[in-house]
């Protein structure tokens, strides 16, 4: 594996840096701040208040990196007491030994992210895994490209890639088709980009596409509503 080193971003939340890639898994404005943004205020909290409220969903997320997603996403169906089936992917796992480093757990007051963030990236892969009432996880350890879509469809996808310039195969029509496929009508796609090639093939595909504000430190995000 490429060395992986873990680096602070503004807001005091870790993130890691990818030597290879010469990359950073989040905004170096705040990795926290960013996630929240633009995945469970733009993503989940969205398609809720869309939807009346209801007390389930399910999310799909391509690129699990350092389960910050994972961990907001449990915390939010924790206390609003609503249960999300979660699923995951990511080929390269990060090392045990490096996850244990990361300061996701010590941003909140709620002593039980430190348990739920562990058990996130120590339950097995390529099954589902009730972590507590709330919340149920399914990691796979495949490529966007080798995931078999069934007839389960998602409420919400959190489309978290490296950059368009980094890893251009996940950006392509192809991957965003099938990021069409896996979402049910009105499901929400959400990203961190705002690129306009992105949104002229998201539009293409048949989402109804929003340019909005990103988080701190970024102009500028992606949400899509499948029609």
């Amino acid at each position: 594996m490429s060395k992986v080193k873990i680096i602070t971003t503004e807001d005091g939340s870790h993130s890691l840096y990818h030597e290879e890639l010469k990359e950073t898994y989040h905004s170096f404005h705040g990795a926290l701040q960013e996630s929240k943004h633009v995945f469970i205020e733009k993503g989940i909290r969205f398609w809720r208040n869309k939807e009346g409220l209801p007390d389930f969903l399910k999310v799909f997320e391509v690129g699990m990196g350092t389960g910050l997603n994972a961990l907001l996403t449990a915390q939010l169906a924790k206390e609003n007491n609503i249960s999300i089936e979660y699923t995951t992917l990511e080929p390269f796992p990060l090392e045990n030994e490096l996850i244990s480093q990361l300061n996701y757990p010590d941003q909140s007051d709620d002593p039980k992210l430190k348990e739920i963030f562990k058990r996130i990236h120590q339950v097995a892969w390529e099954e589902p895994i009730e972590l507590y009432p709330y919340f149920q996880l399914t990691k796979h350890r495949l490529k966007l490209e080798d995931y078999k879509i069934g007839k389960e469809q998602f409420d919400v996808l959190f489309f978290d890639a490296f950059a368009p310039n980094k890893q251009a195969e996940l950006w392509e029509l192809s991957a965003l088709k099938k990021c069409y496929s896996l979402l049910k009508r009105g499901g929400v796609f959400t990203t961190y980009s705002a690129k306009g090639q992105l949104k002229r093939d998201l539009k293409s595909l048949g989402f109804e596409v929003e340019t909005l504000p990103g988080p701190p430190g970024k102009k500028e995000m992606v949400r899509g509503v499948k029609q």
